[in-house]
């Protein structure tokens, strides 16, 4: 397995044609050369500039360096940034982090450069280390560039041949990665010919990204062949797990309320009902709220001894990947509770939950229901359990088969079904949506789970209160309480501080 990873910037993470070329253009026309055809201009993606201009249009020494001048002229400002990641590259690098991997950017472009497009397109997290030529004309060798790659990536430490690999595009990777006894893979979707790569005697050519990142996960279980019916069921499962579990905890809490009931007259009253012949007719809304404090209490305890493989692995990754910062939380705060208030508020004010009930049950059951026990159920015990199920197992196992943003998605809509009806459905979608990003972003399932647990404690309580109903329910403030979730989720998406 590969443990050090040495990547070229050009053509091999991002494809710069329009501003090398273009500014390889302004340069020679600087020389009174018009070049019009930007396609003849390839040849200078990958080498040392100097050297290209003077090998393919014959520049002496001093005359290199002034073209060299005149291009930086244009590529500084303007060239730089006419340039885009290639597809899959993102998501590969985060891969491989996540996998313990020591990540390097060696390139032959100017590192001040090299750091500027790093961080243009949010690359620079993922390398440990990034080195380039220097702007003097020192390190613009690509021997010299790797050489300063593995001694600050190693730290001096030995290292064998097939625990450290050069990526690149161009003959010029390939040699500087011969030159230190380093694996090397050429990469035929740059702009080094097949013809070129062969040549060089690249240990592995690969022709696009996802088949780089096989070859450089090989070994690691996101790549073992599993069939689809497997797949399909590690996710089914769980959610038939939970649905069964919910449903014995139902038929023991129903046992646990009438037994108190039976045990302690004083809380009869309070939690249940009995027809003429005293058999039990129903639960009060008490007694209702301590049955399904036991049933996803049980379902809670079940699901997490199931999901704790999957949670810890992610937890394992996430390390490798970075910290989140301050801005992740505080933005986080903003988008949920934002988010949550503003969902209600709106159904409330159409009407819509006069349809689905999701809101109106609730604020119903705040005048039956002691405060403590509600929070316990609506602010503890049910979110954490509904994480654990949806984000903690559900999500993280998509995210093995499908990707991030395909595993939001999925977990959030499976989470809106589990809900029984439209209104509420909808309400779900969004805010699990959300959750399955600030797991993501900050790396921790308790983050998940904690925000989930205050979305439902400031809906309650503003419910219990009768806040919603004298203060909050006019559309001013379900439009202002919207436009912050909306701003808060949009921070949390731009801030760099988390790991995505």
């Amino acid at each position: 397995m590969y443990d050090y990873l040495l990547f070229d910037l050009d053509g091999t993470l991002t494809d710069p044609k329009e501003g090398i070329t273009k500014s390889v253009q302004y340069a020679l026309r600087a020389f009174d050369i018009e070049e019009p055809d930007l396609d003849k201009l390839e040849p200078f993606i990958g080498p040392p500039l100097k050297t290209s201009f003077m090998d393919f249009y014959g520049f002496d020494d001093e005359k290199a360096e002034e073209a060299v001048a005149k291009y930086r002229e244009n590529f500084k400002d303007v060239g730089i940034f006419q340039n885009e990641v290639y597809a899959g590259i993102p998501e590969m690098l985060r891969k491989l982090k996540a996998k313990g991997k020591r990540l390097a950017v060696s390139s032959s472009k100017p590192q001040v450069f090299v750091e500027r497009i790093l961080d243009h397109f949010d690359l620079r997290r993922y390398f440990d280390v990034v080195v380039g030529s220097e702007l003097d004309g020192r390190r613009v060798e690509k021997e010299e560039v790797v050489a300063e790659a593995l001694k600050q990536l190693l730290n001096g430490k030995e290292y064998r041949h097939e625990e450290v690999v050069i990526i690149g595009d161009r003959k010029f990777d390939v040699e500087g990665g011969q030159a230190h006894n380093i694996t090397t893979v050429a990469v035929a979707y740059g702009y080094g010919s097949m013809e070129e790569l062969k040549e060089a005697d690249a240990e592995y050519i690969v022709r696009s990204v996802p088949e780089l990142a096989k070859l450089l996960l090989r070994g690691s279980e996101d790549l073992k062949y599993e069939p689809g019916f497997n797949k399909v069921w590690q996710i089914i499962f769980p959610l038939l797990m939970g649905y069964f579990l919910l449903q014995i905890g139902s038929y023991v809490g129903t046992y646990v309320t009438s037994f108190l009931a039976e045990q302690m007259p004083a809380w009869t009253e309070s939690l249940v009902v009995y027809n003429e012949a005293g058999k039990l007719k129903a639960l009060t809304g008490t007694g209702a709220v301590i049955r399904s404090l036991v049933s996803f209490l049980i379902t809670g305890i079940v699901l997490f001894k199931m999901g704790t493989p999957d949670m810890a692995k992610a937890t394992k990754e996430a390390k490798n990947l970075g910290k989140a910062g301050v801005n992740t939380y505080m933005f986080s705060v903003l988008a949920v509770i934002g988010l949550a208030l503003g969902i209600n508020l709106f159904f409330a004010l159409t009407g819509l939950t006069d349809k689905a009930a999701a809101f109106t049950q609730l604020q119903d059951q705040s005048y039956q229901v002691p405060l403590v026990l509600a929070l316990v159920l609506y602010g503890g015990v049910a979110p954490v359990a509904e994480e654990i199920l949806f984000r903690g197992i559900v999500y993280n196992r998509m995210k093995n088969y499908a990707g991030m943003k395909a595993a939001a998605l999925i977990s959030a809509l499976l989470f809106a079904v589990f809900h029984g009806n439209l209104v509420s459905g909808i309400y779900a979608f969004v805010i699990g949506y959300l959750l399955a990003y600030l797991y993501e972003k900050t790396g921790k399932f308790y983050m998940a789970a904690l925000a989930h647990m205050v979305a439902n404690v400031c809906v309650y309580l503003l419910a219990y209160t009768g806040i919603f109903d004298r203060v909050l329910f006019n559309w001013p403030a379900c439009l202002i309480m919207l436009v912050i979730g909306g701003v808060g989720a949009l921070l949390l998406k731009r801030t760099k501080d988390g790991l995505i």
